[in-house]
C-alpha cells in the first residue's frame, strides 16, 4: 500500500470505529439489552482499533539498529 492509501484507510477505520462506540453506547443503554450483540460489537472495535495501529506503524519509517 502507498501512505496516501494508508492514510485513507486509517480515516476510513477511525471513522467506522467512532460509529460503533457510539452504537454500543447507544444499545448498552436500552433495557433488555442482547449481550451477544454488545459483546461482538465490542470485540469488532477492538479489531478496528488493532489494525488501525498496525496502518499506523506502516507509516513509520524503520529506524535502523
Amino acid at each position: 500500500m502507498e501512505m496516501e492509501q494508508i492514510k485513507q484507510r486509517i480515516i476510513e477505520l477511525q471513522v467506522e470505529h467512532r460509529d460503533l462506540d457510539e452504537a454500543i453506547e447507544r444499545l448498552a443503554g436500552q433495557p433488555g439489552v442482547d449481550e451477544l450483540k454488545l459483546r461482538r460489537l465490542k470485540k469488532r472495535k477492538l479489531q478496528i482499533k488493532d489494525a488501525i495501529a498496525l496502518l499506523q506503524m506502516q507509516l513509520v519509517p524503520d529506524v535502523p539498529a
